[in-house]
């Protein structure tokens, strides 16, 4: 008997032309830890930082995986992902975000959710990364994972130098998911076919926007939060991916890729 994992269930609606998009978190979702760690690990080896920049770093990263993240986390991230960038090049930035991917990012992506950018690929989905790391970090993820695309926090550059400002906000809480419905909007996508996947309680807002959230091993105010309001929770284990997967298999609208 074929084992289940290994079945497409039936879409019951069919396929359609409208397009669906699934928005993944990267920190604690696809990632464990926090990327913009592994970003400071790649510039200290290049030495854009300093030895006390990097143990500054270790330090957030640890207290990160331990508890999440939270508002005082994010204003570090953006003072960091500044301290990190400016005077340096576009250029720069780009080199170091390929070597840590493949130094410190590849090999610890979390296979179980990178499984799942893969179920809604299969259905025909764009899938985006949404994340307040920046968008050159953010873009070689899903570059290299074969994804649709990603959203960031953008730092601002002139003459391809980058200034040490931000162009917009940082790509977090309430950002997320402005940035999310434009995107979904300009695909012409249904927001309420749409998924989205996140552990932090700040991306409330992001999950709320669409029809499918999925809540991936949240802290606490989050799983709390799911609870109350009856969002799906995914933890990363074995048993709990195969009946996700199985979900979006069967849940999920296919649309159909045009020729």
């Amino acid at each position: 008997m074929p084992d289940d994992d290994a079945r497409l269930d039936t879409d019951p609606d069919g396929p359609g032309d409208a397009p669906v998009v699934a928005f993944f978190d990267v920190d604690n979702t696809l990632l464990r830890g926090a990327s913009v760690y592994h970003l400071g690990r790649g510039a200290r080896r290049r030495g854009v930082l300093t030895l006390r920049d990097i143990i500054r770093f270790a330090w957030h990263q640890a207290r990160f995986t331990a508890v999440g993240e939270n508002g005082r986390h994010m204003i570090g991230a953006r003072a960091r992902a500044l301290q990190l960038i400016e005077g340096h090049t576009e250029d720069v930035l780009e080199s170091i975000a390929d070597e840590v991917y493949d130094d410190f990012i590849a090999p610890r992506l979390w296979p179980e959710t990178v499984e799942l950018t893969r179920e809604h690929l299969r259905k025909g989905h764009e899938v985006w990364l949404i994340t307040a790391t920046p968008v050159e970090v953010a873009d070689v993820i899903a570059k290299r994972l074969g994804l649709t695309g990603a959203i960031g926090t953008r730092l601002e550059s002139v003459d391809g130098v980058y200034t040490g400002q931000l162009e917009g906000p940082l790509m977090h809480g309430p950002h997320k998911a402005v940035a999310a419905e434009a995107q979904a909007l300009e695909f012409g996508a249904d927001l309420e076919a749409c998924w989205a996947y996140s552990d932090s309680i700040n991306d409330v807002p992001l999950l709320a926007l669409v029809g499918n959230r999925v809540v991936v091993n949240p802290d606490a105010r989050l799983a709390k939060h799911a609870r109350a309001n009856g969002w799906s929770s995914l933890e990363l284990k074995p048993a709990s991916i195969r009946a996700f997967r199985r979900k979006v298999r069967r849940e999920a609208r296919e649309v159909k890729r045009g020729g």
